[in-house]
């Protein structure tokens, strides 16, 4: 059963962007709002001096936002995320000399930015997904056409080594080398089955990411940013180059098996 309170925040509207509650958080006045949309409230109460309820302007504490967003050494909220260390900042973490050569975006700017590169890596490997797939089609009408050869034999080539006197010994290799063919086609099948199974994994991580992307999660949208990464369920995952590069063999594969076929 849904609880009044949890009812309450589905269905409620934050006061400060006018949609549905997203995180809500409530201030100790017990107004509620995005996580979000406090958080950057708080960035410019914090300027003047007055950090006071949008609503009723009554003070409340930075800690409404969760425990995740206060720092733990110095008591304060996390402000910035820094992309070098990976870490959130509160303004005495900011202090340290460690973090003064470092990129240090506010964190609402660097939830924006890590969402629209996830959106965008996961949508440019949907494509290479597409184009996974096609070629592992024609991968599997190929190992067709040679396991039909296998099992019919190639009747034309056999009689013309018969008509040029060649011996049995030379017959022979004809199915052997068919065989060879077959279990080459059936590896490069099974390496595009693998990636596109790994590949599809980390799609779903990256939109999954996306989507829940909050100041707890950044570290997390970096990581699976960042080529050659192990995706949330521990599955090494090949990055989008080596992609393309297995694209292009296989592409130059098909080319000079087709010359031999014909």
């Amino acid at each position: 059963m849904v609880s009044l309170q949890e009812d309450r925040q589905e269905e409620a509207v934050c006061p400060i962007c006018q949609e549905h509650l997203k995180e809500a958080v409530s201030t100790d006045c017990k107004h509620l709002f995005c996580r979000v949309c406090l958080a950057q409230h708080m960035e410019k109460a914090l300027a003047s001096g007055a950090l006071c309820c949008p609503l009723c302007r009554k003070p409340y504490s930075e800690r409404v936002l969760g425990e995740g967003y206060i720092c733990h050494k110095h008591q304060k909220r996390f402000q910035r995320f820094c992309e070098k260390s990976k870490c959130l900042l509160c303004v005495e973490c900011l202090e340290s000399p460690e973090h003064q050569s470092h990129s240090e975006p506010t964190i609402e700017n660097a939830i924006s930015h890590y969402k629209e590169r996830l959106t965008r890596r996961f949508r440019k490997l949907r494509k290479d997904i597409g184009e996974l797939q096609r070629l592992k089609a024609q991968e599997e009408e190929k190992l067709q056409a040679l396991q039909f050869q296998v099992d019919c034999g190639n009747h034309k080539l056999e009689a013309e080594l018969v008509s040029q006197h060649q011996n049995k010994g030379q017959l022979d290799i004809i199915p052997q080398q068919q065989l060879e063919d077959t279990s080459a086609e059936e590896a490069r099948i099974l390496e595009l089955s693998k990636a596109i199974a790994q590949i599809s994994l980390l799609v779903a991580d990256l939109e999954s990411t996306a989507k829940e992307l909050d100041a707890n999660t950044l570290t997390t949208a970096s990581d699976l940013l960042k080529s050659g990464v192990k995706g949330k369920q521990g599955v090494e995952i090949p990055n989008v180059s080596c992609c393309v590069q297995m694209k292009e063999d296989l592409k130059s594969d098909s080319k000079s098996h087709a010359r031999e076929l014909y």
